[in-house]
């Protein structure tokens, strides 16, 4: 029987040679075997039918959600964004998402696509290394967020002023601390994501966490089963703690990207960016649009997020013309622009594409 390599049958096939492999370990590809460190598959094998756009049902063990409440998650977006998943085009089997936050869209395209690789990245640090945490430290993490949860949850209101010192120990180590105390970081910032008023991130101008406690009778702050789920699901994911111009590495033409940026703020009393120590502004807006019109020339196809300025002034075309050359889609959310809850409701955000 004559026999191909992966490399020879990735080309042959029009996929990566690391998919190939994937499909062999899957036993996908009939009578492939691994001899010494290689696959080598019969040359009259036909290309397995590609699973990566299998949808899940929504009840599938298999699905994750975001372990983190994040200001400005997509999850009420989800269905509208997951309308520009390019990944029935078997070219397609990167993602990045370098704004990542909660990661809404990202753990929806983990659960519901089976790709090559997978970058997300974020400047926040504290956000980043909590990430890797759940990735690579998982047992460890658990157990630190159980004994938190022992804790504190049986305490009275009075008694639970304990948030407090756990905030400074926080803040203390995102000062002081090293990669020792990284385990610890990520599950204090887990503890303060699910007690803090409102599962609030926001620093002051030190960067210092600054949020107050919530009043939650009973919070959740270990979920075992989403964590350890979420843990198995970031096994091949890239993860970097670095701004979204770096993602320029591993974007390509096989690349689907999602940006989330900080959004451009409606009114003065909603321009909450304090998600880092450092701000987005317009002029960074703008080089956001001049880095998706850098990766589209390499052939990237890219989906962004922001807000509506026409939400509250007509005239406004910011985000008309500095992504002028692209498809804007505007569509319904529901979100607070301003401190007034009257202000809440049915406001319109961008989805912005180059396909």
């Amino acid at each position: 029987m004559e026999l191909m390599s992966a490399r020879e049958a990735a080309a042959k096939w029009g996929i990566s040679q690391r998919r190939v492999a994937v499909l062999c370990s899957e036993n996908r590809i009939a009578n492939a075997e691994m001899i010494g460190n290689m696959w080598l598959i019969p040359m009259n094998a036909k290309k397995p039918i590609d699973a990566r756009s299998t949808r899940y049902n929504k009840n599938d063990e298999n699905s994750v959600k975001p372990f983190l409440k994040w200001a400005g998650g997509k999850g009420q977006l989800i269905k509208e964004i997951e309308k520009y998943y390019p990944f029935e085009n078997v070219k397609i089997n990167k993602y990045a998402e370098p704004f990542v936050g909660g990661g809404a869209v990202l753990f929806d395209i983990l659960s519901k696509f089976d790709l090559d690789e997978i970058y997300i990245s974020d400047i926040n640090a504290e956000l980043i290394n909590t990430y890797i945490i759940v990735r690579d430290y998982i047992d460890k993490l658990i157990h630190l967020l159980i004994s938190y949860q022992e804790d504190y949850v049986p305490l009275d209101t009075d008694n639970r002023k304990n948030y407090i010192a756990k905030r400074e120990r926080f803040n203390d180590i995102k000062v002081n601390g090293n990669e020792a105390d990284n385990i610890e970081k990520a599950a204090l910032m887990i503890f303060l994501n699910k007690t803090c008023f409102n599962g609030l991130y926001r620093v002051n101008r030190k960067g210092l966490f600054n949020v107050p406690m919530g009043a939650y009778k009973n919070p959740l702050i270990c979920d075992e089963k989403k964590l350890r789920a979420v843990s198995e699901k970031l096994q091949n994911v890239k993860i970097v703690c670095e701004d979204y111009k770096k993602s320029d590495d591993f974007i390509d033409e096989n690349t689907f990207v999602y940006f989330d940026p900080p959004y451009r703020p409606l009114t003065e009393t909603s321009n909450f960016t304090a998600y880092t120590e450092n701000l987005f502004d317009d002029e960074k807006q703008i080089e956001l649009a001049n880095f998706v019109e850098r990766i589209s020339n390499k052939g990237a196809m890219v989906v962004v997020s922001n807000s509506d300025p026409k939400n509250t002034n007509k005239e406004d075309e910011f985000f008309d013309k500095i992504y002028a050359i692209h498809k804007i889609k505007r569509v319904e959310a529901t979100r607070m622009i301003n401190c007034n809850s009257d202000a809440r409701g049915r406001i319109k955000e961008l989805l912005i594409s180059n396909f």
